[in-house]
This record gives C-alpha cells, sequence and structure tokens, in this order.
C-alpha cells in the first residue's frame, strides 16, 4: 500500500472522494433571461462561492495550523425551444473558473497555488411530460446523494509528484466542489412527478480522483404523497488503469451496487424519515459489502423558530466504496462531520457514525444549526484510529439580495492520539462561505 505523509493513501482517496460531498451547498445558479418569444428562450446562468477556512490541526498539509481561502465562478447560457410536437428541446453551455489561495487544505490534497478555467456543463436534451432524454457533459443526482450526486471530487496539486502519470489537479476549490459534472452522459428519464418513474443512465467520469470510473445504471421510484420509495442498480464498466492502481480503486472496473430507499413523512406532517441499503460486490475480488443508515426527525412547528431534531445511524463496512456521494440535503449529508468527512477521516467507509442534529429558523432570513457525530472505527487492524467526536455549529444568513453567508464552526476530537492527527488534542476548525447571486 502507498504511504502518504505516514498515512495509507487509500485513506486519501476515501478523503478524496468525500470532497465530493460538500458539493458546495446545492447552490442555485442565478438565471437571467435574455430572449423569450416564440417558444423560445435564452438565459445568462451566472452563479460565484467564495470560502475562508482555517484549522489548527493537520492531516497532510506541511503548514501546523492551515489557513486558506476557495472560490469560483460560474457562467454561461441556458435556453429551452418548444417543438411543434409538443416536446421541448434545452440545453446549456457554461464554464466555471476555480483556485484555491494560502496554505492549501488540512488534508494537503491542494497546496494553494491552483487556478483553473474550463468547461462544466456542455449538453442538450429533449422533454416532454412524461419523458426526458438528455446528453453530454452535466452534472447526475439520484435519490438522496447517498450514492450518486455528481462529480463533485475536486483535487488539486497535493498528491501530484508521487506518480508522474497521476494528475489529479481539477483546480482546487476541494471543500466547494466548484466543478460537479460528469464528463460524458446518456440519461433518460421515464415518468412524471408521481406515480411509477424511472431513470436509466450511462456515465463517464474524467475525474483522475474517481479513476475516470465509466458506470451505467437504473433508478427505479415510486412517488406517493406519503414518501418515495427508490431502488437503484449501478454497474461499473471501467476505470483508467493507472488512476485506480494509484487510488486503490480497481474493483471499481465490474464492480455491482445494489441500493433500496424510502424518503417521507409517512403521511404525518412534521415527521420526516429517510433510510437506504446498499449492497456492493467488488469488480476485482468479488467481496461483499454494505452500507446503510436510517434517520428520524421531527419539525416543532408550532414552537418558536420552528426547530427540528433528527438522529441517524450510518453504518458502512470496512472496503465498502461510496462512490460518487455528495453534499444534498444540507450540513451532514452526506459529508458527516465537517473535519472528519472532508480531512480527517472516516471517509465513507469502515466505521458506525451516530449522529444528532438541530435545526432552527430565528427569522426568515436567518437558519441556525448544530450537529453532532460519533465516530466508531471498525477497522482494528489498521494503524491510525479514525475513532473520534466532532460538533459543528453552523448558521445560513440572507445578508442582503446579493449575498448569502454561511459560517460553520467546528470542534473534533480524536478518541487515541493514533489518530490522522497524530495526537488527541481538540481541533477548532472554522469557515465561512458567501454565496454572490449576481
Amino acid at each position: 500500500m502507498k504511504k502518504l505523509n505516514g498515512h495509507n493513501l487509500s485513506g486519501y482517496l476515501l478523503s478524496a472522494a468525500v470532497a465530493a460531498a460538500t458539493a458546495a451547498m446545492a447552490m442555485p445558479a442565478q438565471a437571467y433571461n435574455l430572449y423569450s418569444q416564440d417558444g423560445a428562450e435564452v438565459n445568462l446562468d451566472v452563479e460565484a462561492v467564495f470560502g475562508t477556512f482555517s484549522s489548527e490541526e493537520t492531516y497532510g498539509n506541511s503548514a501546523s495550523d492551515p489557513g486558506w481561502q476557495e472560490g469560483y465562478i460560474k457562467y454561461g447560457f441556458s435556453g429551452s425551444r418548444d417543438l411543434d410536437n409538443g416536446a421541448t428541446l434545452f440545453g446549456a453551455a457554461n464554464a466555471v473558473s476555480s483556485g484555491t489561495w494560502g496554505d492549501g487544505d488540512a488534508a494537503g490534497l491542494t497546496t494553494g497555488d491552483e487556478t483553473k478555467t474550463k468547461i462544466e456543463d456542455l449538453y442538450i436534451g429533449i422533454r416532454t411530460d412524461m419523458f426526458e432524454l438528455s446528453a453530454g457533459r452535466q452534472n447526475l443526482s439520484i435519490g438522496d446523494g447517498f450514492i450518486l450526486n455528481g462529480d463533485s471530487l475536486n483535487l488539486g496539486k497535493g498528491l501530484e509528484g508521487i506518480d508522474p502519470a497521476f494528475e489529479p489537479d481539477r483546480g482546487g476549490a476541494y471543500w466547494l466542489a466548484a466543478r460537479k459534472a460528469f464528463d460524458k452522459t446518456v440519461v433518460a428519464r421515464i415518468g412524471g412527478d408521481a406515480g411509477l418513474r424511472s431513470d436509466i443512465f450511462w456515465i463517464e467520469s474524467d475525474n483522475a480522483g474517481q479513476a475516470s470510473m465509466e458506470l451505467a445504471g437504473a433508478n427505479l421510484e415510486y412517488v406517493t404523497e406519503k414518501g418515495t420509495f427508490g431502488a437503484m442498480y449501478i454497474k461499473g464498466l471501467g476505470v483508467d488503469a493507472g488512476e485506480a492502481a494509484f487510488m486503490g480503486l480497481e474493483g471499481r472496473d465490474g464492480q455491482k451496487t445494489i441500493s433500496v430507499r424510502y424518503q417521507g413523512n409517512a403521511g404525518v406532517e412534521n415527521l420526516f424519515l429517510s433510510a437506504e441499503y446498499v449492497s456492493q460486490e467488488d469488480g476485482v475480488s468479488g467481496d461483499d459489502t454494505n452500507a446503510w443508515y436510517a434517520e428520524a426527525g421531527w419539525t416543532f412547528a408550532d414552537a418558536p423558530w420552528g426547530p427540528s431534531v433528527n438522529y441517524r445511524f450510518t453504518s458502512y463496512d470496512e472496503g465498502y466504496d461510496p462512490l460518487f456521494f455528495g453534499f444534498s440535503r444540507g450540513y451532514g449529508t452526506w459529508f458527516q462531520g465537517e473535519v472528519a468527512a472532508n480531512y480527517a477521516g472516516p471517509f465513507g467507509t469502515g466505521t458506525d457514525i451516530n449522529y444528532l442534529g438541530v435545526t432552527a429558523h430565528p427569522t426568515e432570513m436567518l437558519t441556525v444549526g448544530a450537529g453532532y457525530f460519533n465516530f466508531e472505527d471498525k477497522n482494528d487492524t489498521d494503524a491510525v484510529d479514525l475513532s473520534a467526536n466532532e460538533l459543528n455549529i453552523w448558521a445560513e444568513w440572507v445578508a442582503m439580495d446579493h449575498l448569502i453567508i454561511s459560517p460553520v464552526l467546528g470542534f473534533y476530537t480524536p478518541d487515541s492520539a493514533n489518530s490522522s492527527q497524530g495526537n488527541d488534542n481538540t481541533n477548532t476548525y472554522a469557515q465561512i462561505i458567501a454565496i454572490v447571486p449576481f
């Protein structure tokens, strides 16, 4: 097994896979209509996100207490055209300019010397009320994002030079996950907003951190007023051999992943339920691994600030591959713990996680929350113990029409001095994200 700064590289593979996570807070792109006439529409789409970060401990960065900045701007055009047969032709073309500055992130996956401008979305499609077919370079998310939520792992130059054939740099912005689009896709969606519906997809990544995986899959959902029931099958069709060997992802070639899930309120207005079970077969060894979670929450709608309380238990087998999971419902999904999920580990494998979260809304423009995570490392043979506790405190504030601010404060405490930070001190971590809708 290759080593990096004294740690197993497989950990950094997952730390990478985790980066996909914070596919940056599900930012809505700002669309400005440039033309709308006779069933045709052209929009200018712009989104900009910037963040500053600091960590008292390091997980691979050469700086003892790294501080860094990330940012990106996404810009381009989208449009649609109504056809005579009742269908609509649609598409988009845009680019992303991104970068990381300062010391680079706490895991050392970026160095602070990354900038890049590259095409992000470039796709075309056709849709009717019950069918949609699209192809090209685009994002794709299925269900709760537990398995598939975009190609949002954004490594920088931190792993360059270890293997000359491995070139992971996507332009930095590791936490913000500036780039989320898969390089090549064909996606067919069948069905409407209720009842039985499905997605059939083929995807090819150009992300070295994901071993440029090619896959195909099918998703089936039954949507009711009480919740959505879903099942998905994914088959790995190939990887880049050199990238897979470097990242420890050889098993994705021929890998089989099956999941079943539910999310809804079971007909109870203030109740939230969500669960998913995944069975996975390694494409090389044939080993079977599982992952699952179950979550329940309640909103006290009549109480001041309308608080919600959620508890979740997640279990990942050792050797389980979290694939393309990402930031979906907010902090804690599916990057569980800002420090643990992005820098320290565990990274969506070989661990049990207890989570307790509280969210409240003091005003229409302000949401505050806190999340507590307990991580139990199930790998008894590894020299690094990733068992830990973490508390995150966060807010999302609409400061004005063109500025949304989200600060996060994290306290991460390993159970053992044999941790990924090399001690059992409490690490104080801080970040502030600014979203600028133009």
